[in-house]
């Protein structure tokens, strides 16, 4: 299939799905409404995971400190009440059973991304602030992603401050922690990000992106998704071609997938193909 012929098949897609996809370091192969902007939904979590190693690297956060886990966060919304996570909608039952106790920011930050924990991406914005993760999209050359507000904060999201990605953007940020592994790079130290990175590799949520891919091939990704969202972003590293950044992202009717996001939904096949016929190509990328 040529990128021209996937596009054709996208077009009859209800909504907009936008892509980019792209050798590291390299112009892209193709991209699709890569700057079109999405409601972020979790993918915004990759960015907070930057900001907190960011603020460790800088000596001003401690990661195996031991931090209180609560439920009840400031809103980015000025002289808005204090709210909180719905424990029913979040992943991570993990991190709810040490509410009224305390948990070292490393664990948080992985819970934040592997299960997509709601409740640990709040604790850990709280403790790096909305500031430092804007400083990341900039420093990684995003144009358009905007971290306004935790997950939840409904006043806020009521006065229009919101969380936005776009596909470009997202593969600027994980493209920046990929070269940035292997040399001092804008986001943090080459074993900063390579800590980064094995927190992306162990993902737990592989219904989209990792589906389109052969069993065992290693991606540090990030999804996202709510009603109506799906989003895919990653890198994927083949043993026979130098490693790739794709990113998917859908706002359609297709998304249907519950708050676990553990069952396929017609946005996740996509993505997955997507994700399939960039794996097919990736030696020409």
């Amino acid at each position: 299939m040529t990128w021209d012929q996937l596009d054709a098949r996208l077009d009859r897609v209800p909504g907009t799905v936008s892509a980019y996809l792209g050798r590291i370091g390299a112009a892209p192969t193709w991209t699709r409404h890569a700057d079109e902007t999405h409601y972020a939904a979790s993918t915004m979590k990759a960015a907070v995971l930057v900001a907190l190693h960011r603020a460790a690297e800088a000596g001003t956060l401690d990661l195996d400190a031991p931090t209180p886990v609560r439920n009840e966060f400031d809103s980015a919304h000025p002289g808005a009440p204090r709210f909180s996570c719905a424990r029913h909608y979040d992943n991570d039952e993990a991190v709810w059973e040490r509410v009224g106790g305390d948990a070292p920011l490393r664990w948080l930050a992985e819970r934040m991304i592997v299960r997509s924990s709601n409740l640990a991406t709040n604790l850990v914005i709280d403790q790096v602030g909305l500031p430092a993760v804007a400083r990341v999209w900039e420093l990684a050359g995003a144009r358009h992603s905007v971290t306004g507000r935790g997950i939840e904060d409904f006043a806020a999201r009521e006065a229009g401050v919101t969380n936005l990605v776009t596909a470009a953007d997202l593969a600027a940020l994980l493209g920046a922690l990929a070269a940035g592994a292997h040399a001092p790079g804008p986001l943090a130290s080459p074993a900063g990000c390579t800590a980064m990175l094995d927190v992306l590799f162990a993902q737990e949520h592989r219904e989209d992106l990792a589906a389109g891919l052969p069993e065992g091939t290693r991606i540090a990704h990030k999804n996202g998704w709510v009603r109506g969202v799906r989003h895919g972003a990653g890198v994927v590293f083949p043993g026979d071609a130098p490693p790739y950044a794709i990113v998917v992202c859908t706002t359609t009717d297709l998304a249907d997938g519950g708050p676990s996001g553990e069952d396929e939904d017609d946005a996740c096949r996509l993505i997955a193909g997507v994700s399939a016929a960039a794996w097919a190509a990736r030696r020409d990328l």
